[in-house]
């Protein structure tokens, strides 16, 4: 029975059934589009690899499906009445998977680490505002701030943020990012690049042992092999059902096709370097040619959410401030506005490799530009090399406009306004090279404040203003589909589109 939640953050699945499957003798293999592009969390910018380092690392806070913070490697955390110094415990029985125990010094490190100016880690951003990391004891330590900064909790729960330790980044140097020595539940047991991905449980793990012995990964872009697995049970778990497999898939007695709203919202960027993109009226065109209702239907079948906002529904501070209406009529007014009556030739880049749904997506903004006179010339290359091309700073940037996905993670507006839309986040991630004095002040403010009324308004402020200057066309905001076995027991299908095997028992 296909089951479905729009709207809200949702709870985490656990899927039960009576098919037992008779390979794999404990390990879940999970059929992915893409593989992991390192294992280096600090360095990790994409879903597929942080639903892998998930499994490996761990941070100090964590986000429950149902969008509560809780602690992990933490036992608790105090803030000054100043709010400038947060006082963090650690859990005292943890160690990593060569032994070697987890201390406040090794948070200390780790830490330095991430926010390391001269390493430009992508989400250094998040902590920007620590000055000082001190060591209390063995296991507290002290994180002093330059301001108060509301969303820090939030924060330490993204997979980015993960604990390192410094001693084995130092041991490996530049390979560090394949061979990766956490604390998690698996630990990595062999990698073929392009082709799998192989963890094993770690018997030393601080919390509840994992009921299986270990997760495959298996890199398959195409939908038809990927939805093949699951079906005959060569694979357990399938992400990115497409819709016109899902009542098929759903209907086999020994698959449940999950659908699960999350907190992702794709978009294309227009980069503000470029002519004709330095234009509002041609980025606002642009918008309103673009039918968002008839892709939702006709490419999703319905599972996604056209955009109303620049961030998803179910993350604290959205407000909806849009939609951009389908309105040719409109869209040709302000190309003519902008010197282009006669029309528009831009090139539109889409990757390969990624979601199965994205050429899709690209060849039919396509078609509704060409209505209004806008010949959109699709560009498309391999993800990995997509995420460099479109990364570019402001001297070498190539790429006009990108169709790119945000998961704001956190569950808080700062993380899906503050990376993509502050000035000083460009060209990564804010690759649209957006910059309003405005905005930034909002955001910068709504980071500090303690007052949650006022963070609400700011953001809703800010989105409005973002809305307004069109610096992307937004597009929808998206659900997991995913497909599981029956025999599947605890497997969590998260929110921020990680995919969590660490409760998961197979019968």
């Amino acid at each position: 029975m296909l089951r479905s939640s729009f709207g809200k953050l949702v709870v985490a699945l656990a899927i039960v059934g009576s098919v037992a499957w008779s390979a794999a003798q404990g390990t879940l293999i999970i059929a992915q589009g893409t593989d992991a592009v390192t294992l280096d969390p600090h360095n990790s910018t994409d879903s597929p690899t942080a639903t892998v380092l998930s499994h490996i690392y761990e941070t100090l806070y964590d986000l429950t499906p149902d969008g509560e913070i809780v602690p992990l490697l933490a036992t608790g955390a105090e803030m000054s009445a100043d709010g400038l110094t947060w006082t963090v415990t650690l859990r005292e029985d943890v160690v990593f998977h060569n032994g070697a125990p987890l201390t406040a010094e090794v948070v200390k490190g780790s830490m330095e680490r991430f926010i390391d100016p001269d390493l430009a880690h992508t989400f250094a951003f998040l902590l920007n505002r620590v000055e000082e990391i001190v060591v209390v004891d063995d296991y507290t330590v002290e994180f002093q701030l330059s301001s108060t900064f509301a969303p820090f909790l939030a924060h330490l729960t993204h997979n980015s943020t993960a604990i390192v330790h410094p001693d084995v980044v130092a041991e490996f140097g530049e390979d560090f990012s394949e061979n990766p020595v956490g604390t998690g539940p698996f630990s990595l047991g062999e990698w073929m690049r392009g082709e799998r991905l192989d963890l094993v449980r770690f018997e030393d793990y601080w919390g509840d042992k994992p009921g299986i012995e270990g997760v495959r990964f298996l890199t398959v872009p195409e939908d038809t092999t990927r939805m093949a697995l699951v079906e005959t049970g060569e694979a357990h778990v399938a992400v990115r059902v497409p819709p016109q497999d899902v009542a098929r898939i759903d209907a086999n007695p020994d698959v449940t096709v999950q659908n699960v709203s999350g907190l992702r919202t794709i978009y294309i960027y227009f980069n503000h370097q470029m002519e004709p993109f330095d234009d509002v009226r041609v980025r606002q065109a642009l918008n309103y040619a673009v039918d968002k209702e008839e892709i939702a239907e006709f490419v999703f079948g319905g599972a996604v959410r056209p955009s109303d906002a620049p961030i998803a529904p179910a993350i604290f501070g959205y407000a909806p401030v849009g939609p951009y209406a389908f309105d040719p009529e409109r869209a040709r007014e302000l190309l003519a506005e902008a010197g282009y009556a006669d029309g528009l030739t831009i090139e539109l880049w889409s990757p390969t490799g990624r979601y199965p749904q994205d050429i899709q997506v690209a060849q039919a903004i396509q078609g509704q530009l060409a209505a209004v006179g806008v010949t959109a010339e699709i560009t498309s290359i391999d993800w990995a090399a997509y995420l460099v091309a479109t990364a570019q700073p402001a001297e070498e940037t190539y790429v006009p406009m990108a169709l790119l996905g945000w998961g704001t993670v956190t569950g808080d507006a700062d993380y899906g306004l503050y990376a993509l839309f502050h000035s000083s986040q460009a060209p990564n991630p804010n690759r649209a090279f957006y910059s309003n004095a405005t905005v930034d002040a909002l955001l910068d403010q709504a980071r500090t404040s303690p007052d949650v009324a006022l963070r609400q308004q700011l953001y809703a402020d800010a989105q409005q203003l973002i809305w307004d200057d069109a610096p992307w066309l937004f597009l929808y905001s998206e659900s997991q589909v995913v497909a599981v076995r029956d025999n599947v027991d605890g497997f969590i299908i998260h929110p921020t589109e990680r995919f969590l095997a660490t409760d998961t028992s197979i019968r």
